[in-house]
Formats: structure tokens, sequence, C-alpha cells
């Protein structure tokens, strides 16, 4: 049996993998002259493999589009299966303290040499700058039209990844399926006119970022940029809001608290105890609530306390404003900027069109979806190389039967 796969990044190498091993030929298409590029980059090069081994309900939990169809997926291959399978093949991995699953060499070509090493070793036929423009499935085939002519195929699997505009997908024109328009989903809120700007660098260990008019946040850190504001938790948030930023333009208020550990009255009573304890003591030069002090500096600023001005000479009102800006920072979000090396994408092919056992398309037989060319996308900490190689390995085993 022939099978043929489309897409050269993590799903499409572990679809590959699993059917070659279980006796069928396989041939991948990956239509740039690089292999695994995605996991190349991933991680700032030292690749996010996949997240520490949770329960199947709260690992799909991590997921703003795919949830339920991935609790079937995880059912059959998950985060433990994930760290096996590279350990097996040499692969040394360690997880960080945040639970996320990186190599032990921090580098991402560890995790390229075993995916390469193992299609070599099944004789996976890999041909790279060879794009497929057009699928025409047959009554037992589907005739594959490539860079390099026409191939035959028994089976399907597209693996092709997300794409940032609708006509990405044009190649599955002669499929008919319901393929949902792509946005993007991990990216960092643009500020451009907000002064926050000028102390980019800095960050917080455990922030929390919300979106005004909505039940949308996320807790964790914030770091800011030359840009605006980046991190784990605007992130993640960005995920979470995807269709709502999208709708309203990637305009909004959002909401930051600078350290999530309080609350609008704790952060009051905290500065209220501490002028008692130390009023003789300058408020600017001794940051509460370990803000870092430049950003401490810019509260002091934006609640009228003078240079030199000490904690016991503070007024109500300057002690709700320095509250104000530690609980509710308020910043103007004016666009988006998407990483561009690992762009993640909502949109694809609908899930209800796809068998979560089999990653089957309902609607044609022999034709499998693997990653992220699918309605799924995780947020950061390796929740989308999971997915990756948990529909990848469904794929490849299915289609081999």
């Amino acid at each position: 049996m022939k099978i043929g796969i489309i897409g050269g990044g993590a799903a499409g190498f572990f679809a590959a993998i699993h059917a070659a091993g279980r006796g069928s030929e396989v041939i991948l298409f990956e239509k740039s002259p690089k292999l695994l590029s995605k996991v190349k980059v991933s991680g700032g090069g030292r690749c996010n493999v996949t997240h520490r081994p949770m329960e199947i309900s709260k690992l799909a939990k991590h997921y703003p589009r795919g949830e339920r169809f991935l609790k079937r997926v995880f059912s059959k291959f998950k985060s433990e299966d994930t760290i096996s399978w590279f350990e097996s093949r040499g692969v040394a991995l360690k997880t960080e303290a945040d639970g996320r699953v990186f190599p032990v060499s921090d580098s991402s070509q560890s995790i390229i040499d075993a995916l390469l090493g193992e299609a070599h070793k099944l004789k996976v036929s890999i041909r790279k700058s060879c794009g497929v423009q057009d699928i025409i499935p047959e009554e037992r085939h589907f005739l594959l039209d490539t860079d390099e002519g026409f191939t035959q195929v028994d089976k399907l699997i597209v693996a092709t990844g997300g794409h940032p505009k609708i006509t990405g997908y044009d190649f599955l024109k002669n499929l008919n399926n319901n393929i949902l328009d792509p946005i993007p989903s991990l990216f960092t809120f643009n500020t451009p006119k907000e002064s926050l700007r000028k102390l980019m660098g800095l960050s917080v260990a455990d922030g929390l970022v919300k979106i005004e008019g909505t039940k949308l946040n996320y807790r964790g850190p914030i770091l800011v940029t030359h840009w605006g504001i980046s991190g784990p938790a605007v992130l993640k948030l960005s995920a979470f809001g995807a269709q709502w930023l999208k709708e309203h333009n990637y305009k909004a208020n959002a909401l930051i608290n600078w350290n999530a550990a309080f609350g609008e009255e704790e952060f009051g009573s905290h500065i209220r105890n501490y002028i008692q304890a130390h009023p003789s003591r300058k408020v600017e030069s001794n940051p509460l609530f370990d803000i870092p002090s430049r950003l401490w500096g810019h509260f002091c600023t934006r609640a009228t306390i003078e240079p030199g001005q000490l904690f016991g000479s503070l007024s109500k009102k300057q002690i709700n404003k320095l509250v104000q800006n530690l609980f509710c920072y308020n910043l103007k979000v004016e666009g988006k900027t998407t990483f561009k090396e690992e762009f993640v994408t909502a949109g694809g092919i609908a899930l209800n069109e796809v068998n979560p056992e089999t990653m089957e398309s309902k609607y044609h037989p022999n034709l499998y979806f693997a990653g992220e060319v699918l309605d799924i996308d995780g947020i950061t900490g390796g929740f989308n190389f999971q997915a990756a190689w948990s529909t990848g390995f469904l794929a490849g085993i299915a289609s081999s039967r």
C-alpha cells in the first residue's frame, strides 16, 4: 500500500514514521527545501516538545479550539507517550518548573535528528521542494498533482499546518471540505500610544491580564516590549480571545494586575501598613509587591508622587492612584504582532468532519488529517506540538491498516 503525506512538519513526520513502521510505502511531500522548520525554531531553538504529563481532561483544556475532540485523541496518545517515544530513541528530555518539556541538549536539532533518523530507517521517501497543487480523488486512489508531476497514492494524509489565509487551502478544493477561516492565535499586544513601551525589557513573574468588557483573562508572566506587552499571560490570552480580538480589529483595553497574588484591597492595606511601619522611607526608591524598580517608578509618576516624597506624606488620592496602577493598569491595545516563524492559527478543517479515533475524513474514505491543518490550536507550553504528535500518530496508524 502506498501512502502519501503532504507536509514535512511535526505531524507529517510522525504520521510518516508510524505508517512506514507498519509496513506501508510512504512518500512525504514538502513544498519548501527545509524539513521540520517549525521544530527547528520553536522555543528559541530549544523545541518545547510537550508539556508535563497530566490528566487528559486537564490537558485538553489548554486548547482554545479542539478541547472535546482532543480528549478522544489523547486517550490514544498523550504526553507520556510522546516522552517515552523520544527517550526510547535516545533523546534525553527534561521537565522545567513550569511544566514545559525540552531536550536535555537544549537544542531542537536533537528532536529533528530523531525524527529524520527514524524516517530514514523506515525508508520513508522524502520529496523536498515538491508542493502539491491539487488532489484529485479517484475511485480507489488519490491522484496528486505535484511540482514533479502526477503521483498516485492509495491513501493520503494532509499535514500541511495552518495557513494565514484561506487561499492556503486551495489545494483541497476538489475535496469539498468545510474549512474555517484562519485567524492568528498566539500574538503579542501592540500599544503604540502608551508610555509603558519605554520600559521595554522588564517583566513580572505573576501578572493577570484581562480584556475589558469580556470574561477573557490569563495569569502568568508579563513582558514589556518595544511594541507593547508580551509574555505567556498575553500569548495565552490572545489564543483564547483570538476570535473576539479579530472581530474587534485587535483594538481593546487591557487591564493588568502586576502581581496577581494581591487583590485591590490587599494592595491598599499592604501600602497603608507599610506607611505606618516606614513613614520616612522614600516611595520611589522602595518598590513593593516584587515590582521592578523602573515599573514602580512609572507607577509613582502616574500617581503624581513627587521624586523624594516619603511614604508618610502620601495623600489618600495618591495611595488610591498607586493601587489603581498596581491592580488595574489600563492599557490601550491597537494591533498585534505575530511570530512569523512560529505562527499558530485557529481555523482550518472543521473537526466535525473528522473521526477523532483515526483522523479519517468522514466524507472521503482513506483521506486523513493531522496537526494544525485541523481547527485545533493550543496555548504556549508544548501543547501545539503534543496535538501534532497525537494526531500524526493516529493518522499514521489508521492509514496503514
